[in-house]
């Protein structure tokens, strides 16, 4: 598996981050946003020609995570909607990047109130499935979208479009820990599709340094990945100093599990870290 992180490691922009993390990750997943009447990052020609360079030079894959959850709803609302209208922005201004994965939330809101509806889960399944395959049609090849699971929501939420497309997903450790569920089974079942795994700590918020992750919790998830030869992405999905402190938890973890036995391969020190080597 190829270890990398988020695009707010060192104060800067996007290629600052960039050059910081070339040689210290084998990815970068750019977290992009367009504020209304506010700040926006979608990078510029410019930007993505730097960015080209530094990915082509030091072998820095790069993850595009989309900026809005994606909309379902009727066809022309659909189309029109700010998440479809950024994500076609970003899509195409990326594209010479090559990206190794686009990272898609789904907008399930409208689910999370009141009581179960079969009824209105389906409609939604039809309705944001197409949203996901016009998303994926822009790509052009949907195995390099990779759909996340959320907190808050059922884990089976996207199963039906997940069955009906061949898309791919990206599973949030995180998010799990977040909601008390068990992430084994849900690795298990989930591995085959998986493109990306994210990961990170939980303290006084959500993504936090692994540091903050009891062994307890790390280690039986990193065990599950090698023995299954995961060879995706995992993303530490952390920001600023965390990541450095994430990869220490991820070092460390990998010793036990050596020094253990639990699997029967020999984990490679993630990237910066070279004492398994």
């Amino acid at each position: 598996m190829r270890i990398g992180t988020t695009s707010y490691i060192i104060p800067g922009d996007l290629v600052a981050n960039a050059r910081h993390l070339a040689g210290r990750a084998d990815h970068m997943q750019l977290v992009l946003f367009d504020v209304p009447g506010g700040p926006c990052n979608f990078p510029s020609p410019t930007e993505v020609r730097a960015l080209r360079v530094i990915g082509d030079t030091d072998g820095l894959g790069y993850i595009v995570h989309l900026p809005l959850d994606l909309h379902g709803g009727p066809a022309d609302d659909r189309l029109n909607h700010a998440s479809l209208i950024k994500a076609r922005a970003v899509i195409d201004s990326t594209r010479d990047l090559a990206p190794v994965a686009y990272i898609a939330h789904l907008d399930g809101r409208e689910l999370l109130t009141g009581p179960y509806d079969a009824a209105a889960h389906a409609r939604w399944c039809e309705q944001t499935g197409e949203a996901v395959e016009e998303v994926s049609a822009w790509i052009g090849d949907p195995a390099l979208l990779a759909i996340e699971n959320l907190e808050g929501y059922r884990l089976d939420i996207a199963d039906p479009i997940l069955a009906a497309l061949p898309v791919s997903r990206c599973l949030d450790i995180g998010h799990l820990w977040v909601d008390r569920h068990d992430p084994l089974p849900v690795l298990a079942a989930a591995l085959p599709r998986t493109r990306v795994i994210h990961l990170h700590g939980l303290a006084t918020r959500d993504h936090s340094s692994l540091a903050h992750t009891p062994p307890a919790q790390l280690d039986p998830v990193l065990s599950a990945l090698i023995a299954s030869d995961f060879d995706g992405w995992l993303t530490l999905e952390v920001f600023e100093a965390d990541y450095e402190t994430s990869l220490a938890a991820v070092q460390a973890s990998l010793e036990r599990i050596q020094s253990v036995g639990a699997s029967p391969h020999t984990p490679a020190a993630p990237p910066g870290l070279t004492s398994l080597h």
